[in-house]
């Protein structure tokens, strides 16, 4: 080959490859989003990129399930709830650990192991009729004390100990999925599963994301949107737990979703909802429900404590609403 062509050959071979990295670095972005129903509620995913990345979102939401689904009877927590010799992987040891952790900052608020509980009251994977000497039974299965994790395999003091993930999984597959994206390369994402929300950078105007906080208004049916306050925020991983959607009547008596796990009842104070942000999703998920257990004057106490968590909490008060916050929440006017 002469010169001349040599020179034409490479300089070819320097246009394709600067058009291949072209085409694979500068494609548009834009902003995407997904709905769908996962454990048992929806979530609505948005995020800016070059493309839909609904596939990689679906492989994290089932990791979850299967590790963390009471209801998916082949999950590992639903075979560890059988007795069955199962091993553990990440994603269950890492709520496992924060569950743990959370319990031992609650004194008991907090607790995996109200499964059974749970059931008896009718909200669980299993529903139990029950009656006081039914409940104070169960109450000697539960207990954080209980249960304990090594090498990979959970071990009970008592084979009637079942989990309950359900308030702190939602939390963590919020956590999961940012967290996939913003490994890809996403820098503006908003996710939301069940009212858990993950925020960072910008929506699609290029404002900060709005995030509301709903009122708490009795509504089994999910559709009362009317809003008690808003969040503006680039930088936000959030949780709350209230009494106002998952709830049934006993005669006059309100049966709330809530229990107590050191009473074995569920629970009957005037808090009516608990938004906390923290560190991770899964950990603000974890405390919104101890908030929800301790009421509202024992959570304030608890998360004043706790240097990376705050608390936004919603009390009746007669015959109209108030609200309390931790020591230095800022995000609500």
């Amino acid at each position: 080959m002469d010169r001349r062509k040599m020179i034409t050959a490479l300089a070819l071979v320097a246009l394709s490859i600067g058009l291949l990295v072209w085409n694979f670095e500068d494609k548009p972005r834009r902003y995407f989003r997904n709905d769908g129903n996962v454990f048992g509620t929806v979530y609505h995913i948005q995020y800016e990129y070059d493309r839909d990345l609904i596939d990689s979102i679906r492989v994290c939401l089932a990791q979850v399930d299967s590790a963390l689904s009471m209801f998916n009877p082949v999950s590992t927590i639903a075979r560890i709830n059988r007795n069955e010799d199962v091993l553990t992987n990440n994603d269950f040891e890492s709520v496992f650990s924060q569950a743990q952790e959370v319990s031992r900052l609650s004194e008991g608020a907090f607790d995996l192991t109200v499964a059974p509980l749970v059931n008896a009251w009718g909200f669980g994977f299993e529903k139990r009729p029950s009656n006081p000497e039914q409940i104070d039974s169960l109450r000697l299965l539960v207990g954080y004390q209980n249960v304990s994790l090594t090498n990979h395999r959970v071990t009970k003091l008592n084979p009637g100990v079942q989990l309950d993930a359900s308030a702190i999984a939602k939390g963590f597959a919020c956590d999961k999925v940012a967290d996939k994206l913003l490994q890809m390369g996403v820098e503006n994402l908003l996710v939301e599963i069940g009212g858990e929300v993950v925020a960072v950078g910008h929506n699609s105007k290029g404002n900060p994301w709005t995030i509301g906080i709903t009122k708490p208004v009795d509504d089994t049916t999910g559709q009362q949107q009317t809003l008690q306050d808003r969040i503006q925020t680039t930088d936000l991983r959030m949780a709350t737990s209230g009494n106002y959607r998952n709830f049934y009547y006993e005669g006059a008596q309100k049966r709330s979703h809530t229990i107590d796990p050191r009473t074995g009842y569920p629970v009957q104070h005037s808090l009516l909802s608990a938004t906390v942000t923290a560190s991770t999703c899964m950990r603000a998920d974890a405390l919104a429900t101890a908030c929800m257990v301790l009421g509202d004057t024992a959570a304030i106490s608890l998360i004043n404590r706790i240097p990376d968590a705050e608390c936004y909490l919603i009390v009746a008060a007669q015959d109209t609403l108030i609200t309390r916050t931790s020591n230095h929440w800022t995000l609500t006017e």
